[in-house]
């Protein structure tokens, strides 16, 4: 049975409702006296929380930020929930601060305006400050009578019509006979041009409606027009049928048109559209965009919306730059970004190596003006390649170099090297008691059993889970170490689940250990792909996940590893839901939504075998992620 609270704010003890019990999306959300049980509008002040969603028990609408808006004192109002995930629909609620926040974007919360305390002030969005007209206490609602009915009779009575909903919006979109919007799109001779409707675009897009409050239809009949030369049509098309549907599947589009697709959503102010393709492409084509690093870094720095695609780069180049020196396209990384490569302290290279890498780089811009072997070099071409590398010299360690390493990789090319760092480096080789300078080093990473910072395992533990990470007998020597990076600890950053899932989201190669309470049990699991916060498609597929159970301090005998048997259900990625695996197998710091307790559980449904001998909840004292860091030699 579906469990209703009333949601208090806390300085001036309303409860908020849609005003006017009004049964139309697009209604306010406001703060009002509490209503008694068997008054017939009570459910209008009464929600269910659906995962990420607020929804009304009158209507079946959602909290929804109006126009997508993300800024202070937008309204709040009730809508309903797209097919997709949407980011101004879905949110959290804080149970230590009491706050609501916008899942997407933690700074902004539900705020009663102004702090007022009377009937029909206005619920906004607002930038987090934590008093207490931004608190709200949950009280479940009690329907011992049952006099009251839902106008709609369940959430699926609701969701069942949106396809056909969604389909005839398409056809208005395919009907010529109504529009009053032409949109050119793209460049000439190559303009294309698109029928739409005023009153859709101006709802959907918050930069078509600027478009439009500066371009309306005149008096004469003649109709707006909107020109967009930045976006090709192809794409354009796409996106208008979203608008237009909500509806929108990236998995048959070519990766290289999902980024197209990515900067044309950002030009229109789509920011639900632009969250939700940078999820996919982390999701789902991670290969593609190592493989394509470049374009990713590139399109990821041209402004300030595309952070998960900064972070998956910064990431990849902290820890995996053999991938991006290994590209095909090597030649093509941008002086910039090989820069801010290895100017990185903790770039897991020796130096020799980020000399070869440089110098390779370098030789390729200059491919067809300098000669293939060295010998063949005049005095012109190593002031070529001198004057390619002047950017990228200063930032190279040359004094962590051995002597070997110069003599034989550094002194054929002393001409490229100013004449004073050269001398240097080689009376610094020659006299090592009076060195002519230093270079900072590398730090380089271990898995040394001192620096292991865990509160649950050792080191012991570290090198059998990198074992059956690289599925390695436990006998074999570890040939591919790890460094076990603390990301998350429940003790330190709070057990609940949107704190897990704001700092681990979107990184992979992640392993969970939670230590179960009053008892010796470790569990565990593994998670090659980036972790996420999705309720409606909630899980994600990997052949290379698994989770584990250790029983006792003599973990070579006394240990469960269970390996994933059902790749579409590798991972639980519910944002109410703490690190979980497969449908059940492994659930750490679950979220019931009916009781809004939390629990941890155990079972066997898409792993090879269960964990542990009871499918008893449990609870767990401690619980840490580690992210999985690859060494380099």
């Amino acid at each position: 049975m579906t469990k209703y609270y009333w949601i208090i704010a806390q300085h001036s003890e309303k409860v908020l409702e849609v005003e006017n019990a009004s049964i139309f999306q697009g209604a306010k959300i406001i703060q009002a006296s509490k209503k008694f049980d068997h008054d017939p509008t009570v459910d209008a002040q009464l929600w269910y929380f659906n995962g990420a969603f607020i929804t009304n028990k009158r209507t079946g609408f959602v909290f929804d930020v109006a126009g997508a808006k993300y800024e202070n004192r937008t309204r709040i109002i009730q809508f309903v929930r797209y097919a997709e995930s949407c980011a101004a629909q879905e949110w959290e609620y804080n149970y230590e601060d009491k706050t609501i926040s916008l899942k997407h974007n933690r700074k902004f919360v539900l705020d009663v305006l102004d702090a007022k305390k009377d009937n029909n002030a206005s619920i906004v969005l607002f930038e987090k400050h934590g008093r207490e007209n931004q608190q709200f206490i949950l009280q479940k609602w009690d329907d011992d009578s049952m006099v009251i009915e839902n106008v709609a009779t369940s959430i699926i009575d609701n969701f069942k019509f949106l396809p056909k909903l969604s389909q005839n919006f398409l056809e208005i979109l395919d009907d010529d006979e109504y529009y009053d919007v032409n949109i050119e799109v793209g460049i000439n001779p190559h303009v294309k041009t698109y029928h739409a409707h005023m009153v859709i675009l101006n709802y959907r897009s918050p930069y078509l409606r600027r478009k439009l409050s500066t371009n309306k239809k005149n008096n004469d009949g003649t109709l707006a027009r909107i020109e967009l030369p930045n976006i090709l049509p192809e794409i354009f098309v796409i996106i208008l049928r979203y608008i237009y549907s909500g509806k929108l599947t990236l998995k048959e589009i070519d990766p290289l048109d999902i980024i197209k697709l990515l900067v044309a959503a950002n030009e229109l102010s789509l920011q639900e559209l632009v969250t939700y393709i940078q999820s996919f492409l982390i999701e789902n084509k991670v290969n593609w965009m190592k493989q394509n690093f470049v374009l990713i870094y590139q399109t990821s720095y041209e402004n300030d919306f595309f952070l998960d695609l900064q972070k998956f780069c910064n990431d990849l180049i902290s820890n995996e730059p053999d991938k991006i020196f290994n590209l095909p396209n090597f030649a093509s990384i941008p002086e910039k970004l090989l820069v801010s490569i290895i100017q990185d302290d903790n770039l897991q290279m020796s130096e020799i190596q980020v000399w070869e890498q440089i110098l390779k780089w370098g030789i390729s811009q200059n491919s067809e003006k300098l000669p293939s072997n060295l010998k063949d070099y005049s005095k012109e071409d190593f002031n070529i390649l001198k004057n390619t590398l002047k950017r990228c010299i200063p930032f190279i360690r040359f004094y962590n170099l051995t002597s070997k390493e110069f003599a034989h990789k550094i002194h054929p090319y002393k001409k490229v090297l100013p004449k004073e760092l050269y001398e240097n480096l080689l009376l610094s080789l020659l006299d090592p008691d009076n060195k002519k300078g230093e270079s900072k080093p590398r730090i380089t990473r271990n898995i040394d059993s001192k620096n292991i910072d865990s509160n649950i395992i050792s080191s012991k533990h570290v090198e059998l889970i990198s074992k059956w990470v690289d599925r390695s007998e436990i006998t074999d020597k570890l040939t591919s170490p790890y460094e076990f990076k603390l990301l998350f600890r429940g003790s330190r950053d709070g057990f609940y689940p949107d704190k897990f899932h704001e700092i681990c989201d979107f990184h992979s190669r992640t392993v969970v250990i939670a230590k179960v309470k009053g008892s010796n049990e470790i569990l565990g699991g593994y998670n090659p792909i980036a972790w996420k916060s999705v309720d409606r498609y909630r899980y994600s597929n990997t052949k290379d996940s698994f989770i584990f159970s250790f029983n006792n301090n003599n973990i070579n005998d006394n240990y469960i590893l269970s390996r994933i048997i059902d790749n579409r259900h590798a991972v639980d990625n519910r944002s109410y839901y703490g690190p979980s695996f497969g449908n059940g197998d492994l659930i750490i710091w679950g979220t019931d939504i009916n009781t809004f307790s939390s629990y941890c559980y155990v079972c066997k449904n898409s792993y090879e075998k269960s964990i542990r001998e009871t499918e008893d909840r449990f609870s767990v004292e401690e619980y840490e992620v580690f992210q999985l860091m690859k060494i380099y030699s």
